[in-house]
């Protein structure tokens, strides 16, 4: 086998179990979600979600994230054309907004904890905790990625494998951003609305 099938092999390959990822992601989120739907109002006497969220702060994350997105097409569209330097500015921009988000997020549970509104105080904060959390956490994963990924564009440039990781991470983040847009409209909007 020629060295281009193989390496069309590999992709196939490699684009068939990152998306067979991607569904047990998926299947994950949606059992956070189920639960999260069914805890909702699960307050032990506690806070409701109207008492606690503030939705300035959360729109903030949601216009961080979605601008992040942004970012991270435009690394994939200077991919295409070839431009590492494009590349490398567009995820460093991700990785900032990206960052960003994580950290409102993590003030937003560190202020939820000191006003005594733990994960331990009901069910409608565990689930959302958890929910939320497990976002948070893919969230850092891909910051992770995403700086090896530029140390290794900076090494190698954009080699046929690069460009194959680029396109995985890009596929990763914009999942990401949906299960937050998600997230933004079951757990923060409807939350607010009841």
């Amino acid at each position: 086998m020629s060295e281009k099938a193989e390496e069309k092999a590999l992709l196939g390959r490699t684009s068939v179990g990152f998306w067979l990822y991607l569904m047990t992601d998926c299947m994950l989120f949606a059992s956070l979600f189920a639960t999260f739907v069914v805890l909702r109002t699960a307050t032990a006497d506690g806070p409701s979600s109207r008492d606690i969220f503030e939705m300035p702060l959360v729109l903030t994350e949601t216009i961080i994230l979605l601008v992040s997105s942004f970012t991270c097409g435009l690394a994939l569209l200077g991919m295409k054309a070839g431009k590492v330097r494009q590349v490398i500015w567009a995820l460093a921009l991700t990785y900032m907004l990206g960052a960003a988000f994580l950290v409102i997020e993590l003030s937003e549970f560190a202020k939820l904890v000191s006003e005594g509104h733990s994960w331990q105080q009901s069910a409608f904060l565990s689930a959302f905790f958890t929910l939320v959390g497990t976002h948070g956490l893919h969230i850092l994963i891909g910051l992770i990625w995403l700086v090896v990924l530029v140390g290794v564009i900076l090494r190698r440039g954009m080699t046929a494998k690069t460009i194959r990781q680029l396109t995985l991470f890009g596929l990763f983040w914009h999942f990401l951003d949906l299960v937050w847009i998600f997230i933004f409209t079951i757990v923060y909007l409807m939350g607010v609305a009841v």
